[in-house]
């Protein structure tokens, strides 16, 4: 569904005085001005309960693109162009003049224009407003085309399978789900985008993409943060809902997926559906043996101190939520049979870094005795954006000595155009109807599947296998017995992007 960028566009930001809205969405909206990105006819439509002045509203929003854009501080000209496209809107998200003022707007838009116009309705709310904006935008007619008005939904998508499925069944009986964009803010990462692109146009590696070859893999996304201001949401979902079933499955699909026939959207999606459907499914006993749940403890990160999970803002005292989770899973299919896949996250760990590791099999002949260390594809998406090959290679000399070399791809010493945020590439695909990287619902429900006899097992046992960790650590030593036999360790990166030996 592609539509271009010719036609008006008319965005709607429900939830606009919110942090999403002031730290993601406007910065990355005005990067895409700059840029020339956007249509050359647009609007921008801010709604929010609170009553705001608009011009003290525009302010707040050049202050979050000021301090958060990657391009620093705004530039007055640009800005006060952009400015002109956006309004504000007060309006209750339950009552039916909020979205009768909206369609005025949107209406007046389009007859100014004298053309139909694409419209986007982002729903930058809690969850529990996902269902009440999306009915009223069906009863008042406002997303009824399905080749021009589309929704675009955050995380979390349900809080389980059944939550998912209901929310799926709901969204889809109003909306087309070629007009649903699901989106989880990683799948934009440049990085992330790469992968397929490292993979599939570069026939050198693809070929040991298997069992063959690969020996495991790990992905790890580590995040000194602990739960801050985030307590009351964090405590109910945790680690397992809040990072694994959605960022890190991900990632594993992107690494794991067979080739399309063709760089298609639906065949792209239809191939990361695959994966997850493949996964084998855990009893609860083989839950506990391969999957470890952690929460951190006082500690210190980089010097400063650290609460304990129990002890932060919102969180219950006896609290059983996990903020670490490492797990071992295996993809029953050809391709992967066999393969271990290790995925590991965590708060209030020692570096922000988040890095996949492919490590090969050893050659069937060692014939140097120093041949001891595995070639490994080192995918660094933070801190640094890298790709890093190791390998065994001669010491110079009149003896035959191996020491393993790295040789790297940055992207900072390989390009110089900047990198843009994952919410502009993916605000951009919105723009373009480019469902590429965005969850259909049949992957949303198998990821859910993935996670759910984790998530049973825990509820039915919630005190069982707790493993605790000091803040500032990266995380309880029985994440790394998952491991065994196929590593010592995991696979860790320094503050400066530097692998941890």
């Amino acid at each position: 569904m592609k539509t271009g960028k010719t036609l008006p566009t008319a965005i709607t930001i429900f939830g606009a005085k919110g942090d999403l809205t002031k730290r993601k969405l406007i910065p990355a909206l005005y990067n895409l001005y700059t840029d020339k990105h956007l249509p050359p006819v647009f609007t921008i439509t801010c709604v929010d309960f609170l009553p705001e002045d608009e011009a003290a509203f525009k302010l707040d929003l050049l202050d979050g693109i000021n301090t958060f854009s990657r391009n620093g501080k705004a530039d007055e000209k640009e800005w006060e162009g952009f400015a002109k496209h956006i309004s504000y809107l007060q309006g209750d998200f339950l009552k039916a003049d909020t979205y009768n003022a909206l369609k005025a707007k949107l209406d007046g838009f389009e007859k100014i224009n004298k053309k139909n116009a694409t419209h986007i309705f982002y729903f930058a709310v809690a969850p529990r407003f996902i269902e009440i904006i999306a009915d009223a935008l069906y009863k008042h007619k406002l997303c009824l085309r399905e080749e021009l008005d589309r929704i675009v939904v955050e995380k979390p998508f349900g809080t389980d399978l059944d939550t998912a499925k209901k929310l799926n069944r709901f969204l889809t009986k109003r909306f087309a789900e070629q007009q649903i964009y699901r989106i989880d803010h990683y799948l934009g990462k440049e990085a992330v985008q790469n992968i397929m692109a490292f993979r599939f146009a570069n026939y050198v590696f693809e070929p040991l993409w298997n069992k063959d070859f690969v020996d495991h893999v790990q992905i790890s996304v580590a995040e000194e943060v602990g739960v801050g201001k985030r307590g009351g949401y964090y405590d109910g979902a945790g680690a397992l809902r809040d990072m694994v079933q959605n960022h890190l499955l991900q990632l594993l699909c992107i690494v794991a997926m067979d080739c399309p026939k063709f760089y298609k959207s639906e065949l792209i999606r239809d191939s990361k559906t695959k994966v997850l459907k493949d996964i084998r499914p855990y009893t609860p006993a083989q839950v506990f043996k391969n999957v470890i749940r952690g929460q951190y403890t006082a500690g210190n990160v980089h010097g400063t101190p650290r609460l304990s999970y129990r002890k932060e803002e919102h969180v219950q005292p006896a609290s059983n939520t996990e903020t670490f989770v490492a797990a071992r899973l295996f993809i029953d299919n050809d391709r992967w049979k066999g393969v271990p896949f290790f995925l590991r996250t965590g708060k209030s760990m020692p570096v922000q870094s988040s890095v996949i590791v492919v490590q090969f099999k050893d050659a069937p002949n060692k014939i140097f005795k120093d041949d001891i260390t595995p070639n490994r594809l080192i995918i660094s998406i933070q801190p640094e954006l890298e790709i890093s090959l190791l390998f065994e290679s001669k010491v110079p000399g009149l003896k035959m000595k191996l020491k393993p070399v790295e040789m790297d791809f940055t992207y900072q010493e390989s390009y110089t155009e900047t990198i843009p945020e994952a919410y502009e590439a993916l605000l951009l695909d919105v723009l373009d109807g480019n469902t590429t990287l965005f969850m259909r619902a049949d992957q949303v429900e198998a990821a859910w599947k993935v996670v759910m006899p984790i998530v049973d097992a825990w509820k039915k046992y919630p005190a069982k296998q707790l493993h605790l960790y000091k803040a500032g650590t990266w995380g309880p030593s029985a994440a790394t017995d998952i491991l065994k036999p196929y590593a010592k360790d995991w696979f860790r990166l320094s503050a400066r992007g530097e692998s941890i030996k």
